[in-house]
């Protein structure tokens, strides 16, 4: 592991914000940490980051003991942060360079970086420009590359893309994979589910300050999904089509509208060759589909549907 918090706790007043957290960081990965307002996710990454000290638990990065003060780890680390901040006054070149700098780099060292970052964000025609003059998408990318100019090992982001145009949104998930392909982890945080769905090896959701589950998305889905659907328009329904199909094993429902059948099945039943088979025979098929459970449905069955206006943290 790349770095482990254990029986993490932290409180605002008499808000517990992180209540006994344990969380792992595989060497080379990409973590999705998804949460509702509300659920720790911010606490949980600013203390990974030694930004804040915890009351009470263990944090360990790069194999030494995480706290506000160690340098040697903030100096192998990167942080994107929600909010732009980057200066709107310097240059993106000369932004890159202050950040350079920060983490100790200088010369033609810091120079081959920063041409290096230019062109991984996209932003080697706009360097001599300043980042008040740029889009959303170009200041979000110039604000990933700050934290990527010391070639960090890990490197926490938080809701990179948040207010973006798709283009951008695009090209900041290609580079996260790219990113993780050169060795550096990630940790990812964002409340756009497809996101996580397309970049992230592993997710771990939170909610009250712990995490609730996690695992690969195709572990967390089969945590929630008990039943597959088939959805089916037969060329030509009949009774006995509807019969056939509700005598497969496995079959728990077949619900007729018309010339639509949706056909539920306890998971993982396999059915969807064979109803096809029965259909076939039957007159042929209009159309047909399985539908899937999604990300989004594992997040809101562990952490419910009712809004959370709540502040996060």
């Amino acid at each position: 592991m790349i770095a482990t918090m254990k029986n993490l706790v932290k409180r605002y007043g008499e808000t517990m914000a992180l209540d006994h957290l344990d969380l792992n960081i595989a060497q080379g990965e990409i973590l999705g940490l998804l949460g509702p307002n509300g659920a720790g996710k911010t606490t949980a990454i600013r203390s990974l980051a030694g930004l804040i000290a915890v009351d009470s638990g263990d944090i360990e990065v790069f194999g030494q003991k995480q706290h506000v003060n160690n340098v040697a780890i903030k100096k192998e680390m990167g942080l994107v942060t929600q909010e732009i901040t980057v200066f709107s006054d310097l240059s993106a070149r000369e932004n890159l360079r202050y950040f350079g700098q920060l983490y100790g780099l200088s010369g033609p060292d810091l120079e081959s970086n920063v041409d290096r970052v230019l062109a991984f964000v996209g932003l080697t025609e706009h360097a001599k420009k300043r980042p008040k003059k740029f889009s959303g998408g170009m200041q979000r990318r110039l604000n990933i590359g700050c934290a990527l100019v010391h070639r960090p090992k890990l490197l926490i982001m938080d809701e990179p893309t948040v207010g973006i145009d798709p283009q951008s949104r695009n090209h900041i998930l290609e580079s996260v994979k790219k990113i993780a392909e050169e060795g550096t982890t990630v940790i990812y945080t964002t409340h756009y589910m497809e996101e996580v769905q397309a970049i992230c090896n592993r997710i771990s959701i939170m909610d009250t300050g712990r995490v609730i589950a996690e695992g690969s998305l195709d572990e967390l889905i089969g945590r929630i999904q008990h039943e597959d659907t088939v959805r089916m328009v037969a060329l030509s329904p009949s009774d006995a089509l509807t019969e056939e199909i509700r005598a497969i094993s496995g079959i728990k429902s077949v619900v007729v509208e018309g010339n639509t059948y949706v056909i539920v099945s306890v998971a993982d039943s396999g059915n969807l060759n064979r109803i096809m088979e029965i259909a076939m025979r039957h007159g042929g098929i209009g159309n047909i589909s399985a539908d899937k459970s999604t990300l989004e449905d594992v997040f809101l069955t562990l952490t419910g549907r009712n809004l959370r206006d709540g502040g996060e943290d």
